[in-house]
């Protein structure tokens, strides 16, 4: 009997997947008064798509897989740009870190570092919000201990000085995208993908296609094409494109755009993400950020960031 390698059978279940699309038609389904798009995929393989779009909207993984970081050990090379209002650079960070879990405490060595412009003031803090976000994702600060990945139950709240807000605001955009973030007037509530609102603006569809070598689910929102004038200010979200593991419908990827014009401020934030396993444990693997904020009374702060996570290592 021949048998056939791993790489091979991968090879050809996606040829054969490619092969299907090129005949496939989509099919619109209703859940909970809400329309969704299912490829040929889904629905020729009878995947439970009712318990699949269940799991997307209530997904933790995202958000555990950032937390993950801090009870594990790992590298990471750590790019931040920091532009004014013509695209010209001011100040700028390059720098390679290790992290270090031991004795239920983490630990950070700056091995490489090199700073431009006025990223820091005299006392060795941020100017900006975007590095003091980049900060509390991926830096650690003397000795923190105590620390776990668990995530049911945890609220995040917007409150602190101005820039602690903007911070956690950001953190919202990025760990729950198309929920609700309080404290940004008139569109708090335009953020949230998923209520009976949301669903005149925007089409859902849910897919089976090749991520990086491996199957996976891709769960796409978009703006509908034919909206109006006064529907088109309501939305915020550009793009929204997440990857699922089908086993464990742990996210793999993410690449989502959101941005808003309200006359008194307005924001365009990109951001990609890029997951990978350790010790059968989600984390992030590269992140790259894009965003142009300007709020009113403050200055317009427009920043990208790249991180590259590598090396990881269990907890001593």
């Amino acid at each position: 009997m021949k048998i056939y390698s791993r790489k091979f059978i991968l090879t050809y279940a996606m040829l054969l997947l490619v092969s299907m699309k090129m005949f496939a038609q989509d099919t619109t389904i209703n859940e909970s008064g809400q329309n969704f798009t299912l490829s040929d995929a889904i629905v020729r393989n009878h995947f439970d798509y009712k318990e699949i779009l269940k799991r997307i909207k209530e997904d933790t993984s995202f958000y555990k897989a950032f937390k993950t970081l801090r009870t594990i050990g790992y590298s990471s090379y750590n790019h931040i740009e920091m532009k004014d209002k013509n695209e010209t650079v001011i100040a700028t960070l390059n720098s390679k870190t290790k992290q270090t879990r031991k004795d239920n405490c983490r630990t950070m060595e700056v091995l490489e570092e090199q700073i431009t412009g006025n990223l820091r003031n005299a006392a060795g803090e941020y100017n900006y919000v975007t590095p003091s976000l980049y900060a509390s994702l991926f830096f650690t600060k003397g000795v923190v201990c105590g620390e776990t990945n668990i995530v049911a139950g945890k609220k995040r709240v917007v409150q602190g000085s101005s820039m602690e807000k903007a911070k956690e605001q950001l953190k919202m955009l990025f760990f729950n995208p198309g929920k609700k973030i309080p404290g940004i007037p008139f569109i708090g509530n335009k953020l949230d993908l998923y209520d009976e609102s949301a669903h005149e603006l925007y089409d859902y569809k849910l897919d089976y296609v090749d991520y990086h070598g491996q199957l996976a689910y891709v769960f796409d929102v978009q703006p509908k094409q034919d909206l109006g004038f006064f529907a088109k200010d309501r939305v915020v979200v550009d793009q929204m494109i997440t990857w699922f593991n089908p086993k464990t419908l742990e996210v793999l990827g993410r690449n989502y755009s959101l941005s808003y014009k309200a006359g008194v401020y307005d924001f365009n934030v990109q951001m990609e993400v890029e997951m990978t396993y350790f010790n059968g444990q989600l984390v992030p693997k590269i992140l790259r950020y894009k965003g142009n904020w300007d709020i009113i009374f403050k200055k317009r702060e427009k920043g990208l960031f790249t991180a590259t996570l590598f090396d990881f290592k269990a907890a001593q």
